[in-house]
């Protein structure tokens, strides 16, 4: 067996992930709609996976790390699969939010997904540019995902997510037979908590990690808002159609592939510290809010692109830190809360943008440059840089 093929399995679990991901975003509305229901509702499926990934993630990445990466793997795969085709058959909305209720709790093995690549990772800098693999492939599903979407939906409403969930089953038989564990110094009488708040209380009692946590809850508070009524704004302030908005999506993917599996190891890590990048694109992330809320269709486009590249960077740059502070025993809590860290903006930031952009239409994007721009004054000035905790704590080598 080889890393090689590891990766491979591991990049098809998170690809398959993401392509969910892609046709839920211009498809699902649609599909829901067919059963009757209010666009409330719509939204209420968005939020319900969130909540139940929130309270699923720590728990998966900390159970990884006392049994071994694989068997959460496996289950969580073949969730996905299960939920994918409850939503696909259902004839009701009971069972669309069952649907969604047991994709979200398989939700951690996307961060579990991380934990692999960083436990074959040989050192910090493969680290990063592993998980900065895992970003790519993020942006290759956010690409295919809709155009997939858009082209299997002219067979059914449901053919889609029929399609994503044999695809899961595929990932599954591929896990089964070629992933080996990469987790080999497990505690096994390590007592993980039912309580899904439990990691999140010890998170924010850990010193050198909860300025990171609070950093990325804001980051993803922003991120949440932006993406509810980023369609809508577009609709509203320039005519877009979904089209547009769908080729817009797939622009910005191809930029986000191109900037994390290429330029992040071959620019970003080749010319700036770790310590810089995971501060300052913060900043620049503000900036692209407030462009992009200006209202015009140039500036539009310019505070896109400082949004893509900002948040591209910083979702890797972040996330490996977080690891490599956590040490190897404990990289799937730290990945794991992190995910539910996201996953809770991502529950309680969608009414908020709601409200706010019926104040004012470019009010969503103003409050999301705030919240970007408190996450870069705690990292600025309250998080604790890598260099000097690795050279108090020096982690286990990756």
């Amino acid at each position: 067996m080889t890393i090689k093929k590891e990766k491979l399995i591991i990049i098809l679990t998170v690809f398959v992930d993401v392509l969910g991901i892609g046709i839920v975003i211009p498809i699902l509305p649609f599909y829901v709609e067919s059963f009757g229901v209010t666009p409330f509702f719509v939204t209420l499926l968005f939020a319900v996976f969130s909540f139940f990934a929130f309270l699923s993630a720590p728990f998966l990445g900390a159970l990884s790390d006392k049994i071994g990466r694989r068997p959460v793997l496996l289950v969580s795969i073949f969730s996905t699969a299960v939920g994918w085709f409850v939503f696909a058959g259902a004839g009701n909305i009971f069972f669309l939010f069952v649907g969604r209720i047991i994709d979200g709790l398989a939700a951690g093995n996307f961060s579990t997904a991380q934990s692999y690549l960083v436990d074959i990772s040989k050192d910090k800098k493969e680290r990063t540019s592993n998980l900065g693999l895992v970003g790519a492939i993020f942006g290759i599903g956010l690409i295919i995902g809709p155009m997939f979407g858009g082209l299997l939906s002219t067979i059914s409403p449901a053919f889609p997510f029929w399609f994503v969930g044999f695809l899961a089953i595929l990932n599954f038989i591929g896990a089964l037979f070629f992933l080996p564990e990469t987790h080999h110094e497990r505690d096994k009488n390590k007592k993980i908590q039912i309580n899904p708040l439990s990691p999140i209380i010890r998170s924010i009692k850990d010193i050198n990690l909860r300025s990171r946590y609070l950093a990325w809850f804001l980051f993803s508070i922003a991120i949440a808002i932006e993406q509810s009524v980023f369609a809508l704004y577009l609709d509203y302030k320039f005519g877009f159609t979904a089209a547009m908005v769908g080729y817009l999506f797939s622009g910005m993917g191809i930029i986000m592939v191109i900037n994390q599996g290429i330029l992040l190891k071959r620019f970003w890590l080749k010319y700036f510290k770790e310590s810089f990048l995971e501060v300052w694109p913060f900043l620049f992330f503000a900036v692209g809010f407030i462009l992009v809320g200006v209202g015009n269709i140039y500036i539009l486009i310019f505070g896109l692109l400082f949004l893509i590249f900002s948040q591209s960077v910083l979702r890797v740059v972040v996330s490996s830190s977080v690891a490599g502070i956590a040490g190897k025993e404990k990289s799937g809590e730290s990945l794991g809360i992190m995910a539910s860290v996201m996953s809770l903006g991502m529950v309680i930031a969608p009414p908020l943008a709601g409200l706010l952009f019926e104040k004012h239409q470019a009010m969503p994007f103003f409050v999301s440059a705030f919240f970007v721009f408190l996450s870069f004054l705690v990292m600025k000035f309250y998080s604790p840089r890598v260099e000097k905790f690795v050279e108090e704590n020096p982690p286990v080598a990756f």
